[in-house]
């Protein structure tokens, strides 16, 4: 099971990649994630992209390839979700360049498809406690009583306008690489406006069905 996931802020694509990880034991590759790490553990490549970081660059591709191919190699090529990458057709390439030179290839990529006014409703409503980090959701999840409302506040990133521009550069970043893989018949979109356990199981029909077709 070795798969790629799409899908912009908002989506859940997080959460997916957690519940495939959680239910299905395979390993949950962020490259976010594993960059914050690298930085935080003072390893090579972290020293290398703190510097861009501080200076406030975008990483190198091919550090954050290291980084991917690294996680990879560690779960043995083999029941992984990617999660964050590839972000260019350059770092595809390079992804099916490493795979099939290790005699293997993708199972299928993924990507998670939300009308945009559903994403700004999702993400506008989210909040954070400015003392815990904690965060909240005004429908699903509504600030304690208890809290102080002094404290609940509006991330600005988490204005319609913010969550426009994010999806404005999501769309322009992702579009020719999700392109690419539809041109090679490897991509599935999945309808994410469900519950998440409704979209986890068209994701899991999905990851299934392209499993059966090997």
């Amino acid at each position: 099971m070795r798969i790629v996931l799409f899908g912009p802020p908002g989506v859940g694509k997080g959460s997916q990649a957690r519940f495939l990880s959680e239910r299905e034991g395979v390993a949950h590759i962020s490259t976010g994630v594993l960059l914050r790490r690298a930085i935080r553990g003072g390893t090579e490549v972290g020293l290398q992209a703190k510097g861009y970081v501080e200076a406030g660059k975008l990483v190198p591709g091919a550090l954050v390839r290291e980084l991917a191919e690294n996680a990879i190699e560690k779960v043995r090529l083999d029941r992984f979700v990617l999660d964050g990458y590839p972000r260019t057709i350059e770092q595809a390439e390079w992804l099916e360049e490493f795979l099939t030179g290790r005699g293997t290839e993708l199972d299928t990529v993924l990507s998670l498809v939300v009308p945009p006014e559903v994403i700004i409703d999702r993400l506008s409503k989210r909040r954070v406690n400015r003392e815990t980090g904690e965060n909240y959701h005004l429908d699903f999840k509504p600030p304690p009583a208890d809290v102080p409302e002094e404290l609940i506040i509006q991330r600005k990133d988490d204005t319609p306008e913010a969550i426009m521009h994010r999806l404005e550069i999501y769309d322009e970043e992702t579009h020719p690489v999700q392109a690419w893989y539809r041109e090679r018949g490897m991509l599935q979109e999945i309808d994410g406006r469900g519950s998440f356990e409704d979209v986890y199981q068209l994701i899991r029909d999905a990851v299934l069905e392209s499993d059966s077709k090997r």
